[in-house]
Order: C-alpha cells, then sequence, then structure tokens
C-alpha cells in the first residue's frame, strides 16, 4: 500500500523542483494586518519541524517586551507559490501559526483565536463555512484626496478601461493561484468593485482572504492605482462592505436545510440566525473595528443599520437567500455587517460563537422584517422591538467591553488589547478638526 505524502514532504518536494529561491513566512496580526518574513529553502524544513523564532515585542498586540520571542509555525497546507509577475525566481508563501516557545498557542493569534471555535463547533458536529463578497475602490495616485478611475455603477460594462482591466488581472491571479472566484463585477459607486468567493471552510477562507487583499493592492500598485478597502473612502456614495455567506454543515449534510419546513430552513439554522441577531451589538466592533467603518452603517446607502432578519429584504442585517433548485448545500445566511478592512479570524470567531450560543441555548427567532426597516419611524421599530447597531465606535466598544461572548471567544489577551487599541483610536479621532466641521462652522460661528 502507498504511503500518503505528509503535506510538509509535498511542500519541500515542490520547493526543490520548482527552485523556489525564498518562502514568505506570513502571520497577522491582532488587527488582520498581515506580516511576513522570508527565509530561505535551506531553513524551511526546520521551519516546517520546529517553527521559526522571532520577536514578538516587535509586533502590536503580540507579546510584551519582557516575554517577546515567540514561533511562527507554518501550515504545511496553506502553501502557495506567488505568481511571477517580474520574471523573478520563484517565491512561495505559508501562513503561520504562532504558537509560545514550548509549543502552546499563543493568545495573541489570530487564527488560534478562529481555530478554537472551529473546535467548538467540531465538539458539536459541525463544520463552518463562509463565502464572502469582497468589495474595494480604485483610486488615481496614494495622496490628498481619492480619485475615481470611473464613473460607473452596479454591473458596468465597460470597454478596456483601466479599473476593469484590474480587476480581471486580479481575478486571474487568483485563479492561478487556486483561489476560486465565483463572480465579479462593478458595484454601484465610482470605481468601487467587488469580487466574490467560492465558499470553502472559515479558516481557509479567513487565510483566502488575507491573500485576497494584497493580490489586489499588488496589481494595482503596479499599475500606479492605490486599491483600498477602507470601509468610506467617498461621501454621498455606498461604502465597501464584505457580505459573508455561512452555513453550518453536519458531514457532509447542510445542518441549515430542513426539506420539511416551508422555507427549507432547519431549526439549527433558525437557532443560529436568533443567536447572531442578538448578539449583534456585542460583535459589531469586532466585525466593523475601525472609526471609518460607521460612515458606512448609516441610513441611504444600503448597508445595515437594524438588527433584523428577512429572506429578500436587503434592509435587513442578516439575510436567508433561497437556496438553489436542486442543492441543498446552498441553504446559507447571509450576514451583511462586515467591512472589507476587518480582520477576518476574529471577525468569523465571533460570528460562529454567536450563532452557536443561539443553538447551544435554543435561541428562539424573532419575526421576520417584511418592510424596508429604513422607511419606518423609531417609534414603528421600537414597537417591533428592532434594534440598531451601534453607530459609532465608541459605542460599539461599549457593548463589546460588556459582553461575555466577545470576551471568552477572543480570550483575554486579544480582548484587553483590542480594546485599549481602538480606545486610543477614538480618542485620537475625538481630538481632529475635520474639514466638515470648517466648512460648515468656520464663517458663521
Amino acid at each position: 500500500m502507498a504511503v500518503m505524502e505528509r503535506p510538509q514532504d509535498y511542500v519541500l518536494r515542490t520547493v526543490e523542483e520548482r527552485g523556489v529561491r525564498f518562502i514568505q513566512l506570513w502571520f497577522t496580526d491582532v488587527l488582520g494586518i498581515p506580516k511576513a518574513f522570508n527565509i530561505t529553502p535551506a531553513e524551511l524544513e526546520n521551519a516546517l519541524e520546529e517553527g521559526m523564532t522571532f520577536d514578538g515585542s516587535a509586533v502590536d498586540g503580540f507579546s510584551r517586551v519582557q516575554e517577546s520571542d515567540v514561533l511562527a509555525r507554518p501550515d504545511p497546507n496553506t502553501f502557495q507559490i506567488l505568481p511571477n509577475r517580474e520574471n523573478g525566481p520563484p517565491v512561495a508563501r505559508v501562513f503561520c501559526d504562532v504558537t509560545n516557545l514550548d509549543g502552546t498557542p499563543f493568545e495573541g493569534c489570530s487564527r488560534h483565536v478562529l481555530r478554537r471555535q472551529l473546535e467548538r463547533a467540531r465538539e458539536k458536529g459541525f463544520s463552518f463555512f463562509a463565502a464572502p463578497e469582497v468589495e474595494y475602490f480604485y483610486f488615481a495616485g496614494e495622496e490628498g484626496r481619492p480619485e475615481p478611475l470611473d464613473q460607473g455603477s452596479y454591473f458596468e460594462l465597460t470597454v478596456a478601461d483601466l479599473a476593469g482591466n484590474l480587476r480581471r488581472r486580479t481575478v486571474l491571479t487568483l485563479e492561478d493561484m487556486g483561489i476560486p472566484v465565483e463572480y465579479s463585477q462593478h458595484e454601484d459607486a465610482p470605481s468601487q468593485h467587488e469580487i466574490d468567493l467560492r465558499y470553502t471552510d472559515a479558516m481557509s477562507m479567513a487565510d483566502t482572504l488575507m491573500t485576497v487583499r494584497l493580490v489586489v493592492k499588488e496589481i494595482a500598485r503596479e499599475a500606479g492605482v492605490h486599491a483600498t478597502f477602507m470601509p468610506k473612502p467617498l461621501a454621498g456614495v455606498q461604502g465597501s462592505g464584505l457580505h459573508t455567506h455561512f452555513s453550518l454543515f453536519e458531514g457532509d449534510a447542510n445542518a441549515f436545510h430542513d426539506e420539511g419546513d416551508e422555507h427549507h430552513l432547519s431549526a439549527i439554522g433558525k437557532a443560529f440566525i436568533a443567536g447572531v441577531l442578538t448578539h449583534a451589538r456585542e460583535i459589531t466592533a469586532v466585525t466593523n473595528q475601525w472609526v471609518n467603518s460607521y460612515k458606512r452603517l448609516v441610513v441611504g446607502y444600503e448597508a445595515p443599520v437594524y438588527v433584523s432578519w428577512a429572506r429578500n429584504n436587503r434592509s435587513a442585517l442578516v439575510r436567508v437567500p433561497a437556496p438553489k433548485r436542486g442543492k441543498k448545500e446552498s441553504t446559507r445566511i447571509e450576514y451583511r455587517a462586515p467591512d472589507p478592512a476587518c480582520n477576518p479570524y476574529l471577525a468569523f470567531a465571533v460570528v460562529l460563537a454567536a450563532g452557536l450560543r443561539g443553538v447551544e441555548d435554543g435561541y428562539e427567532l424573532p419575526p421576520e422584517a417584511a418592510t424596508n426597516l429604513y422607511e419606518l419611524t423609531p417609534e414603528q421599530r421600537a414597537a417591533e422591538g428592532i434594534a440598531a447597531l451601534p453607530g459609532s465606535l465608541s459605542e460599539a466598544l461599549e457593548e463589546m467591553e460588556r459582553s461575555e461572548l466577545v470576551a471568552e471567544t477572543l480570550g483575554e489577551h486579544v480582548f484587553t488589547w483590542f480594546l485599549r487599541n481602538k480606545r486610543a483610536e477614538w480618542a485620537d479621532y475625538k481630538a481632529q478638526v475635520t474639514q466638515f466641521e470648517l466648512d460648515r462652522y468656520l464663517s458663521t460661528l
């Protein structure tokens, strides 16, 4: 009987056969900012077996100086040769888990935070899948006011424009890397684009999102263009969201699907939605972590503002798309709050934790939002028990700080550091005098 090749052996063999000269070890800080350092093939076997030591105190949210050294442990299943657009020697990348020197998981590692929740789900017989819709903008240059490259809108079909060509090159590059793209299109705002990724398990998808953001930016940079995942870079138009489709599976069976239900949504699916809704305000600081995130979450620009669910109502926070005919596996929920500048590991972790809490405790799903929630008065929404998402980063942090669920999900290290970092961001923002204030008040007050 043939012996199955170990993933690390496949990596070593591929590096040798393809003549790879450098291997980038990728990891992510608490805010979702990518970090990396390079090793040569001579160091690779040792890195795969023992990890590579680095100074964790140099990375925000990682170690304190007196406990600085940590290990980057490559996950051989994430090994990928990067596209070679400059005809240089091949370069590969591999995602790393960060551990303490004794091999135990490091509490500041974002992948570890998500893995803990995936293991909780696995103990209950579930695997967790995600499929995000990634929105972003292209702008001319990097400094000053953002200048859109086009004035297109939804599904605009243009001939040989720069932004469209950049998006197509990006999709082809992702496909070359083994990252399947389901759709790509022009979005509603000028120079806004969207790439929808085919669903896979949540850990692989979080890794993929980190890769997509870097590929989008790198291909734009080569063309002298700035790509940004900033949630709301332009006033008066839609911001960029990360509408993400989630589902639970029990083995090969979709746990959200029930053939006997009128709308084919199982009791598990309903309880999961109820959990996400119940804890939505608590998790928003994680899914929408920047001051600018709350410039997107306002009425009038199609972003979700109110805590509700519906099947075909896009003003709801959670949408339940109709499954494709004859495809039970396509039953899913769409969570519409996150933006593409979040840390995907932490965002997926808190959504999963909220949904599992609903399943574990048997939360009851509230009535579906049948009307356009933006058209209801505050009194009407209050009468129907529909709350709003936090209106600012400060309000979101207050909700998060009170949340036992978020504290448990993130762990003390990440929870404490995240709150401290984000309060500092809010304090810096409050101290600024904006152009809006100057335009509105300077000449009249």
